[in-house]
This record gives structure tokens, C-alpha cells and sequence, in this order.
């Protein structure tokens, strides 16, 4: 499903003598600027009916037109795959991942995504990149991602994550008992020697900043929440690995399985049993893309993260009891 967008715009005097794509890009900041330019590349958008250069100067009283079909951006089939919908309005579209969902078809995993489920639910966002994706959570990791149904939408929400507005607040239970939350400030980049892993790279890799604190310590475990500055591939689980707290179940990050002296027969099955990063994106909070109003949105731990957790008071119950005894 293709869609039609219609606009047109009179050049304030105010902005004599600016290139006509600084211009175009200020007067439709529905869209980016790359694309504002590539539609002016190809006669899209046009001044006083004409058009023109993307370097070319206007003056002010010209009146620029734009009257399009953006086509649908990539051939992938739409499934009728259940989604958990958290909220949904014209313009975007807030789910609850489960574990186990790919976020983006690529190699190895073309179809069952959560994009065909969208494109199922929402066929319209075919004409959006990536069917209006602009965040990811790894295949393991459950919880809240905003999907834009509309370019505008799109444009404005990427927008907010680069401005780092974008609120988005995890939970986690990391092996080891922390002493306090804090901060990693530690750039991520490709694992020089494994390139399916990230890692910190001081000096290739991007600045990558994670904020953590305690909700509760157990005998051997922490249950912690983290608020992300930056959106690196795996920044919270190399972060935390990095410090020598990886989360549990995270295969690639926190190596072999280490189960705890003492502990219960119950949280002994359910750590060998756990096999996915302990990991939930529990909160998040954006600007509406079109209102402009505030809003957040929060759900619940997934039930394996929640047995854990109880599985972990009991072990710290039990010991406790032994100790009065």
C-alpha cells in the first residue's frame, strides 16, 4: 500500500538568500533532510510549479509544492504473527516483544519477524523504512518498542532517539552482588576477533553510555534497573559484562554457566533453565511525533524473569533461616 502526500508551503521573506533545500527542510520538518534532498534530485518537489537545484537560493514569496506516491520501501511478506499491543493511534504503534521474536528480517531469519507482523497488523507502513522500525531489542530480550506508522511519525521519533529524548529504562538481574549503581561511559564497537559480539573498543568504538541502580540484592545476584543514553547493539549486556556483572543466561556475554554454592535444588534448575540475557525493557517514554504530547507507557517483568526472581528470595530466604537456626 502505497501513500499519497500532498503539501505546500510559502517562503517566509525572512529566510532570503537560503539554499532551497535548507529551506524545503525547514518548511516540511516532517521529513529529513536527505529525504527533502533526494525529492528535489528528482523533480518532486518543485518552486512556483518548477523545478530547481537543491543549491539554488530563494528569495522569499515563492511557493513550493510537493504532490508524491512514496512507494513501499521493501518486498517482505506480511504474517499474521499475535502481537502484544500496548497502545496504537494513527501515527504509532507501542508493543511488548516476547522472547524469541527477531525484530528485522536478514539472514537466517526472513520471515517471522516482528516487521511481518506489522506489515500484517498495519500494512500501510510498508511505505516507511524498515516498516517504521527505529529501534531494536535483540531476539532475546522482551519488552516495549515504539513502531512509527507514518513517515512524519518516522522522522520525528528517529529524531528524538538522536537527541537522546527518548526515554527507555530497563531491567535486569546480573550474577553478582553489586555494592551500588553508577554509570558505564565505555565506547562499543565490533569484537575485533569475533565479529558476531560487540565489545569496548576505546578506540574504534562509538560512545555508549548506561546508567544502573539496585532495585534488590540477593546472595548472589543482583536485580538492577538501567536507563540507556545511547542505543548500541548489546550496550547494556557488554556494559555489564564489562564490569564484571553480566546478566544471566547471556551465552555470549557472560560465559559458562556458574551456579551458586549452597542454593536451592528450585534456583539451581531455574538458572540451568534460563537460557536468554535476563534482560526487559520495561519503561518507556517518548514525545508524541504529531501531538507533541508527553507520554510513557511501563509493563510487567515476563513471567520467567519473575520466577527467577522469587527463586532467588527463596534461596536467600532459606539460607537465612539456616543462619537463625
Amino acid at each position: 500500500m502505497a501513500e499519497r502526500i500532498v503539501k505546500e508551503a510559502q517562503v517566509p521573506f525572512d529566510l532570503h538568500g537560503k539554499r532551497f533545500d535548507q529551506i524545503a527542510t525547514e518548511l516540511f520538518s516532517d521529513f529529513s533532510r536527505a529525504r527533502i534532498q533526494s525529492w528535489i534530485k528528482d523533480g518532486l518537489l518543485l518552486v512556483d510549479g518548477n523545478a530547481m537545484k537543491a543549491k539554488e537560493k530563494l528569495y522569499g514569496g515563492e511557493t513550493l509544492t510537493l504532490d508524491l506516491v512514496v512507494e513501499d520501501q521493501e518486498i517482505h511478506e506480511a504474517e499474521n504473527i499475535p502481537l502484544d499491543i500496548v497502545y496504537e493511534d494513527d501515527d504509532i504503534l507501542v508493543i511488548n516483544k516476547p522472547a524469541g521474536l527477531v525484530v528485522h528480517p536478514a539472514a537466517g531469519n526472513r520471515d517471522g519477524t516482528l516487521l511481518n507482523a506489522i506489515l500484517f497488523h498495519a500494512p500501510q507502513v510498508a511505505h516507511v523504512p524498515r516498516a517504521g522500525i527505529v529501534h531494536r531489542l535483540d531476539k532475546l530480550t522482551t519488552g516495549l518498542m515504539v513502531v512509527a506508522k507514518t513517515l512524519a511519525a518516522q522522522t520525528d521519533l528517529v529524531a528524538q532517539l538522536q537527541e537522546r529524548s527518548m526515554g527507555r529504562e530497563y531491567e535486569a538481574i546480573a550474577m553478582g552482588v553489586m555494592t551500588g549503581g553508577g554509570m558505564v561511559d565505555e565506547p562499543i564497537g565490533r569484537h575485533p576477533q569475533n565479529r558476531q559480539k560487540m565489545a569496548v573498543e576505546p578506540i574504534n568504538g562509538k560512545e555508549s553510555v548506561t546508567h544502573y541502580r539496585v532495585v534488590k540484592r540477593y546472595r548472589n545476584h543482583t536485580h538492577i534497573r538501567l536507563k540507556l543514553e545511547t542505543g548500541r547493539t548489546h550496550q547494556i549486556r557488554v556494559h555489564m559484562s564489562h564490569i564484571k556483572y553480566p546478566l544471566v543466561g547471556d551465552a555470549q556475554y557472560a560465559g559458562r554457566l556458574k551456579i551458586p554454592k549452597l542454593c536451592t535444588p528450585e534456583l539451581q534448575e531455574t538458572l540451568r533453565s534460563f537460557h536468554r540475557q535476563a534482560l526487559h525493557a520495561k519503561r518507556l517514554e517518548l514525545s508524541h511525533p504529531i501531538t507533541g504530547d508527553w507520554m510513557e507507557w511501563e509493563v510487567d517483568l515476563p513471567d520467567d524473569m519473575q520466577t527467577l526472581l522469587t527463586q532467588l528470595q527463596s534461596d536467600m530466604d532459606e539460607i537465612e533461616q539456616i543462619g537463625d537456626y
